[in-house]
């Protein structure tokens, strides 16, 4: 269900944006050279009302679809923090081989009193 309203929801989105490029421009950047020109099958305010319902309708329908997504997102959620996820996985009964680090093994740099240099040695 929710992958079938994520394709719903791109495929508006595209719409939304074909029609919106596809609307004649009324002043502003566009009417200095760059569109709004051109004969088309409908010219005046015909098509100006048409293209503007025709974008309302996907805007209303995107958002509808936008807060749908919303919806099934927060139900799959529950009520769990993806921080409680990872401390409970990551006991010390856990399995190897699930990304846990080896006994006596961490993830800190070495530290000033241990054997290995913080530098390297300089080149001669």
């Amino acid at each position: 269900m929710e992958n079938v309203l994520l394709i719903v929801h791109l495929i508006l989105a595209l719409c939304l944006i074909g029609v919106v490029l596809l609307q004649r421009s009324e002043g502003g950047m566009g009417s200095m050279g760059g569109g709004g020109g051109g004969g088309g099958v409908m010219t005046g305010r015909a098509a100006a009302t048409a293209m503007a319902k025709l974008t309302w309708i996907f805007a209303i329908a995107f958002i509808c679809t936008s807060i749908a997504l919303t919806i099934l997102a927060a139900a799959d959620a529950g009520s769990s923090s993806v921080v409680d996820r990872i401390t409970d996985t990551g006991g010390d009964d856990a399995p190897a081989g699930d990304g846990a680090l080896p006994a006596g093994e961490d993830l800190l740099p070495p530290s000033a009193d241990g054997d290995a240099p913080l530098v390297p040695q300089a080149a001669d």
